[in-house]
């Protein structure tokens, strides 16, 4: 049985697709399978994020502009990021970030937990929930 430990490894799939979105390289993509089953939730938010889930890379990229229009429209600055690895394929990441959250006109820092499985490097599934969003 593995014990979770700590990780900033820069080749998990997951480390990647975090680098990527912050920088909006297109290449993200590829560390993404292409049956993805992907998911952002919002604890205590009454906003709409019914569209905010995926389940192919098509969809992903849909998702993906809508959330660069709608969410991020001016990019993200990642504080910091700690995955923990869970064995399996399976991590845990605490992202915490900075952006101008276009759905309240506000700057804001927000932290999330990431619950991602990757194979082949490639993530195959992702469950990010939203935690905290706090105007600065």
């Amino acid at each position: 049985m593995m014990s979770s430990q700590s990780t900033q490894n820069i080749d998990l799939a997951i480390q990647q697709v975090l680098s990527k979105f912050e920088t909006g390289d297109v290449s993200i993509f590829s560390h993404l399978a292409d049956n993805i089953d992907f998911r952002i939730d919002h604890f205590q938010d009454d906003i709409d994020i019914s569209w905010q889930v995926a389940n192919s890379t098509q969809e992903m990229m849909v998702l993906m502009q809508r959330l660069g229009n709608e969410v991020f429209p001016k990019g993200t600055k990642i504080l910091s990021k700690e995955t923990t690895d869970l064995g399996s394929g399976w991590y845990n990441t605490r992202l915490n970030q900075q952006f101008f959250y276009a759905v309240r006109q506000k700057e804001v820092e927000s932290i999330t937990y990431i619950l991602s499985h990757e194979v082949d490097g490639k993530v195959d599934f992702f469950r990010e929930t939203v935690t905290t969003v706090d105007n600065i």
